[in-house]
C-alpha cells in the first residue's frame, strides 16, 4: 500500500508521522527522532506532505521538496479545528493529514533560504532596537537616582554620556560611574551593530527594483519597502490589495450573526512587523498632513470626522493596497492630482 498523503507534526527533536493511502486508510503512524526524518522520507515514493507553518517548517519543506515530495504549509489555527478531543502529537499529525485534503484550506508559501535571510536582518535589527531602548531607559533611570536628569531625545542622551565620560564630574560616585560606563559601552556597541545591519538592508534595497518602486509611496521608506518585498515574493498569492491588507491585519474584526454586521477593532492578524511599519509610516504622513492640509485633502477631511489613530490605520490599509498594486502590476506611485491629469 503506497502512502499518498502524510501529516507531519514537527518539533525540535520528536516528529510524529501520520500517513494514509489513496483509499484514506491509515498506513503509517509512528514517531521519529530528528536524525531519522530525512532517511524516512528519502525512502518513500513522492507524496504530499502537510505541516503547520511554524518554527523550522520552511526548512523542512525545502528539504522534502528536494526529495521529490509535494509540501504544503498551513496556518496552525486552521489546523486546530481538525484535532479530535485531547491534544497530543499523534492527534496533531492526524489533524494535519485531514486538513491538507480540504479544498477550502489556505496554504502558506514556502520561503527560500535567501528570503528568510533577508527577513532575519529585519528581525535582528528590531531586537537590537528594543535592547537599545532598554539600555537607554536604564541609563536615564540610574542617572536620575543621583539627581542628574536630561532632556528627551538624542541631545539629552548625549549630555548624559558626556557626564559619564567626564571623570572630573563629582556628581557620580566611583561605583556608580563604573556601572553606567558599562551601559554606555553597551549602548555604543548596539548602535554600531544596528548601523551595520541598516547598511546591508539599504544595499539590498537599492539593488531591488521592486523595493525602490514601493518607496515612492508616501510613508514607506527603505525599511518598509525591503520588508514588504522580502515577505511578499509572489503578489499573485493575493487576489487583490484588499486581501493583502486583510492578511496584514489592517481590517476590522467581524463578529456578525443573524444578518446583522458587527465590526470591531482591527483583527491584528498576519505579520505584526509589517503592520507596525505601515502604521508608523502612516503617522508620519498624518503629521505632514496637519502641517500642509491643502496637499492632503482626503486625510484632512477624514481627520475632522475620526480620531488620529483611526485615520492612521485607515491610511496604513491604503498604503498596503498601493504596495500590492505596485508589486503586482508594476509602475510607481502617482499623486492623486497627477493621476487625474494623466
Amino acid at each position: 500500500m503506497q502512502i499518498t498523503t502524510i501529516g507531519l507534526d514537527i518539533a525540535k527533536n520528536v516528529f510524529q508521522v501520520h500517513g494514509i493511502d489513496a483509499t484514506e486508510k491509515v498506513v503509517v503512524r509512528k514517531q521519529l527522532r530528528r536524525a531519522q526524518v530525512i532517511k524516512f522520507f528519502a525512502a518513500l515514493p513522492p507524496c504530499m506532505i502537510g505541516m503547520e507553518a511554524c518554527a523550522t517548517a520552511h526548512y523542512w519543506a525545502r528539504e522534502f521538496t528536494k526529495l521529490g515530495h509535494q509540501v504544503r504549509l498551513m496556518p496552525a489555527k486552521d489546523v486546530k479545528a481538525y484535532v479530535k478531543r485531547n491534544k497530543n502529537d499523534a492527534a496533531d499529525a492526524e489533524a494535519i493529514c485531514e486538513a491538507i485534503r480540504r479544498p477550502t484550506m489556505r496554504f502558506v508559501e514556502i520561503k527560500s533560504a535567501e528570503q528568510q535571510g533577508r527577513l532575519m536582518q529585519h528581525r535582528t535589527r528590531d531586537l537590537l532596537m528594543r535592547q537599545r531602548t532598554q539600555v537607554t531607559n536604564a541609563l536615564r533611570a540610574h542617572m536620575a537616582e543621583l539627581g542628574i536628569a536630561a532632556a528627551q531625545g538624542r541631545e539629552g542622551l548625549k549630555t548624559l554620556l558626556e557626564i559619564i565620560a567626564n571623570e572630573g564630574d563629582g556628581r557620580l560616585p566611583v561605583d556608580a560611574r563604573a556601572s553606567v560606563i558599562v551601559l554606555a559601552a553597551q549602548l555604543q556597541a548596539l548602535q554600531t551593530m544596528i548601523g551595520s545591519i541598516e547598511k546591508r538592508i539599504i544595499a539590498q534595497h537599492r539593488a531591488n527594483e521592486a523595493s525602490k518602486r514601493v518607496t515612492t509611496i508616501p510613508g514607506i521608506g527603505f525599511l518598509g519597502a525591503s520588508a514588504i518585498t522580502a515577505t511578499v515574493t509572489d503578489p499573485d498569492a493575493f487576489r487583490s490589495g484588499r486581501d493583502f491588507a486583510a492578511w496584514i491585519g489592517l481590517v476590522p474584526r467581524q463578529d456578525s450573526t443573524g444578518g446583522k454586521p458587527k465590526l470591531g477593532p482591527i483583527s491584528k492578524q498576519g505579520d505584526r512587523y509589517l503592520r507596525r511599519i505601515l502604521v508608523v509610516g502612516a503617522h508620519s504622513v498624518l503629521r505632514r498632513a496637519k502641517q500642509n492640509p491643502e496637499k492632503y485633502p482626503w486625510l484632512t477631511r477624514l481627520l475632522t470626522r475620526r480620531p488620529f489613530k483611526v485615520v492612521a490605520v485607515a491610511l496604513a490599509n491604503k498604503m498596503a493596497r498601493m504596495a500590492w498594486a505596485l508589486l503586482a502590476h508594476g509602475g510607481t506611485y502617482r499623486a492623486p492630482e497627477l493621476a487625474a491629469t494623466a
